[in-house]
């Protein structure tokens, strides 16, 4: 497939397009007050001046360049960023945490008149996309325009590279669009260049500079006097069939320490109902933050099913499972629960940080384990050895402050395409004042 057989392929579906965006909006994956954005109308009028603007696809890719981005608006007091994602989840996210001078609105949905409708309005001077997510109309329509384009912390999975390779005429078009592509890792960074990208740098992962997720402090204090001396563990950011695993991991290490509280915190919380029955049906309590419940005595597992909380449960816990990765997903961030003092354990399915896991691991940051009995008896040891546990958490705590230089040196190549905008930035404060 070319782009343009990709175009037109997108023009032929509108009918279908519009239906599945009216099925999304009907199960309250489309903002419904804002979704006009999502067809290229505008939010907002285009503030006068540079604007640079940075693609993430959802919560992770803009929680990993929150830093970066509050960077460049205080190096750069004369610029605008406008900061799109495609989740509600990920706009919710955004809302109290963007800095001043930096704005949200969601990235148009892949047909031509609306990518269109969406460059005419905000007529960016530079975009950032970040990771992964190549948009195939909006990349090239971008680059048609002569808008600079720069990949950060691309992501390349082998599952996607075989993806990729089987649409050369598709991706080495769209990669070409790009002045300069940063990979997270020198495997991916070796993908996207047989893929077609040039130059392809790995200068490391972005999510390795982020900022430590944050917590409110009255939930976290309350949480503590609730929790007592209770002995915690956490399962983060879990999936499909991971949740009835650490239920099971539960109810064995229970028996060995009383008054053990697992804390459940599932990638999409809209599943805690589902996942609540789930526990109970093998006996163990629940207690759901969703309903407002707090963990007593009696309840065995607290379910977090709740949105941007992880900061506040990775504070409680010092012991961390990394969900995604006892099933067939590529694992989730775990640099995230290191920066905050847990010892991380993880299951076999992590290669969406295979090289933060190797350096990780090498240090003595990580334990991997197999299955439930596994998770299990790593659950166990760490409970029963603070030592080796406080070992273990320093050691990934080390590895996650390692990041530091990563935004150093971002910020550095970026200079060439932001530097040349300042001119037009002061004749716009010019023409303000007249």
């Amino acid at each position: 497939m070319t782009p343009g057989a990709y175009r037109a392929l997108t023009t032929l579906a509108a009918p279908l397009i519009r239906l599945y965006l009216r099925r999304r909006m009907m199960a309250g994956k489309e903002d419904a007050a804002r979704f006009e954005e999502r067809l290229g109308r505008p939010g907002r009028a285009r503030p006068d001046g540079p604007l640079a603007w940075l693609h993430a696809a959802s919560v992770g890719e803009a929680q990993s360049v929150l830093l970066l981005l509050e960077r460049l608006l205080a190096e750069r007091p004369w610029l605008q960023v406008m900061v799109t994602t495609g989740t509600v989840t990920s706009a919710g996210f955004l809302d109290s945490r963007l800095p001043e001078r930096a704005f949200h609105q969601y990235v148009p949905v892949d047909r031509l008149p609306w990518v269109r409708r969406f460059l005419d309005h905000w007529r960016p001077d530079l975009a950032l996309w970040v990771e992964s997510e190549l948009w195939p109309n909006l990349v090239r329509e971008t680059q048609m325009r002569g808008v600079p384009m720069v990949l950060l912390n691309g992501r390349m999975s082998a599952k996607s590279f075989a993806g990729w390779q089987r649409a050369p005429s598709l991706v080495r078009p769209l990669l070409d669009g790009f002045t300069l592509c940063f990979a997270q890792s020198h495997a991916e960074a070796e993908r996207f260049g047989k893929l077609g990208a040039g130059p392809v740098r790995c200068i490391g992962n972005l999510k390795l500079a982020a900022y430590a997720l944050a917590a409110d402090e009255l939930a976290l204090a309350e949480l503590r006097r609730a929790l007592g001396e209770r002995p915690v563990w956490l399962a983060a950011s879990t999936h499909p069939g991971e949740e009835r695993i650490v239920a099971e991991v539960h109810a064995r290490l229970a028996l060995d320490h009383p008054g053990l509280l697992t804390i459940l915190v599932p990638r999409h919380p809209s599943r805690g109902a589902e996942i609540a029955r789930g526990i109970e049906e093998i006996g163990v309590t629940v207690a759901r933050r969703s309903a407002g419940e707090f963990p007593d005595q009696h309840a065995g597992i607290y379910l977090a099913d709740t949105m941007g909380e992880l900061g506040l449960f990775y504070r409680l816990a010092p012991i961390a499972f990394m969900g995604g990765s006892l099933v067939l997903h590529g694992g989730q961030n775990l640099v995230e629960p290191a920066r905050l003092g847990c010892a991380v354990l993880h299951g076999p399915h992590m290669w969406n940080f295979s090289e933060v896991v190797d350096e990780m691991t090498a240090l003595g940051a990580l334990v991997e384990v197999a299955d439930g009995a596994g998770l299990a008896a790593g659950v166990a040891r760490l409970l029963g050895d603070p030592e080796q546990r406080a070992r273990q958490a320093a050691a990934g705590r080390g590895v996650a402050e390692a990041g530091g230089g990563i935004i150093e040196t971002l910020l550095g190549e970026l200079a060439p395409h932001l530097d040349p905008l300042e001119p037009r930035a002061a004749g716009a404060a010019a023409r303000a004042r007249a």
